[in-house]
């Protein structure tokens, strides 16, 4: 009988110490949707770089919600302690006080969950200026500088962050929350992932989510729109080729950008500060072996650690409630609604110039780098084949970055 009552014990402690005891219903709807995000990234190719280890640390938090749990404290009781003259306090090594019922205990702290030392560089603002970084490393900024009409297209993208800020009030969100939720429409993880950081922490799972999502179904989501507000003549239109950029204005740029969002919208400075600085890494051609590591290994890194903490806030509980569907819903639209200005303004150049700007390229405002570029370009050519837009289209492409970054700025600012 014995034997059989310690069989049964030694079964009811490993119950209790397995995920079985603590995970609920919740978490394991939660593993289903990160196995459909395993999916997208890797059979359909949708952002995987970022998708895959967002779906994997949302697969793990939710098995092992443990790995979150941030450093903690916990009471020792010192066995046979009268007073405190029967207490080695060096020996223990940590503090030591009495407890109410007269007992003696010292305090013992316990190390966080791993991802939660990682999480930090979201949760401070580190990880997305330096993917910023990296980006800007990989940016050329010629199409924007040669044709500088593209900045009103990139502006003209994110109207749709700021319709959707007060769709998100209207429907109940707190100003913070709205702005975290209207800057989806930017469709910029990495400016997404900072701007609700700071504005709307508890909601990064889902904005995160959103926000890549909807940047991998660019190729799915924009045409329909593009189409529906242009016409075929307008979509048939080959616009001239650029100006040659010399190197001096390719340098000068970041410069000047620089020191005009930093004067203007202090808020935006480490975000844009991170993209030009990159940017001045690859046109300067002095550091060649830092441009390297910094579009490559650096950023890969903190894409690896971005992705991962930034699914693990994804758990269950927090993640599957009514104000999710809003967000979800709200994002949609937000970048629906920026895709639709930009195309619109677009129009507004081709009546303004004769017909030699297509409509288009407006699409690209977004800054979904340089998926959105290649989205116009392919519809261009299905109504023309000669028609090659891809350069057009990186100008507001590229735009669209600069303009999502300052439109964070504004939202911290009033916000902040």
């Amino acid at each position: 009988m014995e034997i059989l009552n310690g069989f049964l014990d030694a079964i009811i402690g490993l119950y209790n110490d397995s995920g079985l005891s603590v995970l609920v219903w919740q978490n394991y709807v939660m593993v289903a949707v990160s196995i459909v995000l395993f999916y997208l990234a890797i059979k359909k190719q949708y952002e995987p770089l970022l998708l895959l280890p967002i779906a994997f640390g949302m697969l793990l938090v939710n098995l092992y919600p443990a790995i979150m749990d941030p450093p903690s404290n916990h009471l020792v009781l010192i066995e046979g302690a009268k007073s405190m003259a029967d207490i080695n306090i060096a020996e223990i090594g940590y503090p030591v006080t009495q407890g109410l019922d007269g007992q003696f205990y010292y305090t013992k702290p316990e190390a966080g969950g791993l991802l939660y030392y990682l999480y930090q560089g979201v949760k401070l603002g580190i990880y997305p200026p330096l993917i910023f970084l990296g980006i800007g490393c990989m940016t050329d900024f010629g199409p924007l500088i040669a044709n500088p009409k593209s900045f009103i297209l990139g502006a003209a993208a994110q109207i749709g962050i700021f319709i959707t800020f007060i769709g998100a009030i209207l429907l109940g969100f707190a100003p913070n929350e709205a702005g975290a939720i209207g800057i989806i429409g930017g469709a910029d993880g990495p400016t997404a992932i900072y701007v609700t950081s700071k504005l709307a922490p508890e909601l990064l799972g889902s904005i995160a989510i959103a926000a890549y999502s909807y940047m991998a179904l660019v190729p799915i989501i924009q045409p329909p729109i593009m189409k529906a507000l242009t016409t075929k003549k307008e979509r048939s239109v080959v616009m001239e080729q650029l100006r040659p950029v010399s190197k001096l204005e390719k340098i000068m740029f970041p410069v000047i950008v620089v020191i005009l969002c930093s004067i203007l919208l202090p808020s935006s400075a480490p975000l844009i500060g991170m993209l030009m600085l990159g940017n001045l890494f690859k046109e300067s051609g002095v550091v060649e072996r830092i441009n390297k590591t910094a579009q490559n290994e650096l950023m890969n890194i903190v894409t690896i650690f971005l992705g991962v903490t930034v699914g693990a806030t994804a758990t269950g509980t927090r993640f599957l409630q009514k104000e999710t569907l809003f967000i979800i819903f709200l994002g949609l639209a937000a970048f629906c609604v920026g895709t639709a200005c930009g195309t619109l303004f677009g129009k507004l150049m081709y009546i303004f110039t004769g017909g030699k700007v297509n409509p288009l390229i407006g699409s690209a405002g977004v800054s979904a780098v340089p998926m959105a570029a290649r989205v116009a370009n392919k519809v261009g050519q299905e109504e023309n084949p000669g028609n090659f837009l891809l350069m057009h289209a990186m100008g507001p492409n590229v735009a669209g970055v600069i303009g999502s970054a300052v439109a964070a700025g504004v939202l911290l600012s009033i916000l902040g």
